[in-house]
């Protein structure tokens, strides 16, 4: 059986992307998730063309999907319900007041949950992308690792949503960082894209790789001054965060979570048992038979993994918060970006006051 070379613009024509960009501001692919689509169908045409069938109903399944999400009015234009007129601003404003405990599944937007299908949906899509890339093409592995580096960007924006949530709630903050949070967790809502994160995700990245690279101490259970040395080599915008966040207790018990993989109530508990036992040092393997149950300390590339324990951190974060305990209310995630936007905040404010 004999196939032909397949563009992707036989699945997104341009009129159509152009429309669904206008319309509902739906991102089906962005341009560079395009790039790596051609790339992968022009390369298995030469390499496995059984493959391609697959793919193609694969990807028409996913522009299905985002069509009947366009569906859904728009997040950023007024917008007549049934009972009232819906705004962006009036949205905004009720995202920073509402300050109820608990999940808030059915007090948001149908187009917000039903988004988050969509691009859990693109995820399992790249990823497969990858592994056809790696397994039946002749491309060379940094042109196959851009499959996976974009699926894990994929899954910081995922992972933005909850972020975005806690912060919006964090009456610590300015309000006006909080409205534009708000408005920023619409604008991914209504796109499923979002700039920002797309700029901080390389650098998460970098210090989800240098994590795996580090072995802290489980004996000491010093493993922050670790990730600050690897730290120092990687992107400014961390580097600044590093020196400038460290000090804070949340911040620094955040980092412990992240870099151990184990909860701040588990980390106090060994650092006791290791104490009390006169032991300086054990293995990851170690830690689970010490603490007398099952916790996953290895380090994986897997997109799944990485997204799974940050959800660990995130729900006992906001269980501490709910009920008064010790330790981190906020995950590392939620530091690193409240920083970027204060830090953003301030030289809009410092770039204002030089034009005066």
């Amino acid at each position: 059986m004999e196939f032909t070379s397949v563009s992707i613009d036989s699945f997104f024509e341009k009129d159509e992307k152009q429309k669904n960009a206008i319309s509902t501001g739906i991102i089906i692919l962005t341009k560079q998730q395009e790039h790596l689509v051609r790339h992968l169908l022009d390369c298995l045409h030469r390499d496995a063309p059984d493959r391609i069938p697959h793919l193609e109903d694969r990807l028409r399944k996913v522009e299905r999907l985002a069509k009947d999400i366009a569906l859904f009015p728009s997040l950023l234009e007024r917008t007549s319900t049934n009972t009232s007129i819906r705004t962006p601003e009036a949205l905004v404003e009720s995202l920073v007041t509402y300050q109820e405990e608990g999940d808030t599944l059915l007090h948001l937007p149908s187009k917000a949950t039903l988004g988050k299908s969509f691009l859990v949906t693109k995820i399992h899509t790249f990823f497969s992308m990858y592994k056809l890339a790696r397994t039946y093409t002749k491309m060379d592995s940094k042109a196959v690792q851009e499959y996976l580096d974009e699926t894990v960007s994929m899954v910081f924006t995922l992972m933005a949503e909850d972020v975005y949530l806690n912060l919006i709630r964090d009456k610590t903050l300015k309000l006006d960082i909080r409205r534009e949070l708000a408005m920023l967790l619409i604008i991914l809502w209504e796109h499923r894209s979002d700039q920002t994160i797309s700029d901080i995700a390389p650098v998460l990245q970098n210090v989800w790789l240098a994590r795996r690279k580090l072995a802290p101490a489980f004996g000491t259970m010093m493993g922050t001054s670790e990730l600050l040395l690897v730290s120092i080599q990687m992107d400014e915008q961390w580097t600044s965060f590093i020196k400038q966040r460290l000090g804070d207790p949340d911040v620094s018990q955040s980092m412990e979570e992240f870099l151990f993989g184990l909860s701040y109530e588990q980390i106090m508990r060994l650092r006791t048992i290791l104490k009390e036992q006169g032991v300086k040092a054990i293995g990851r393997d170690e830690v689970s038979a010490y603490l007398g149950e099952r916790v996953k300390t290895d380090i994986s590339l897997d997109y799944r993994d990485f997204y799974l324990l940050y959800t660990v951190r995130r729900d006992n974060a906001r269980v501490r918060t709910r009920l008064h305990l010790e330790g981190p209310k906020h995950t590392l995630e939620d530091h690193f970006i409240r920083f970027v936007m204060e830090q953003n905040d301030e030289k809009q404010r410092n770039d204002s006051l030089a034009k005066v």
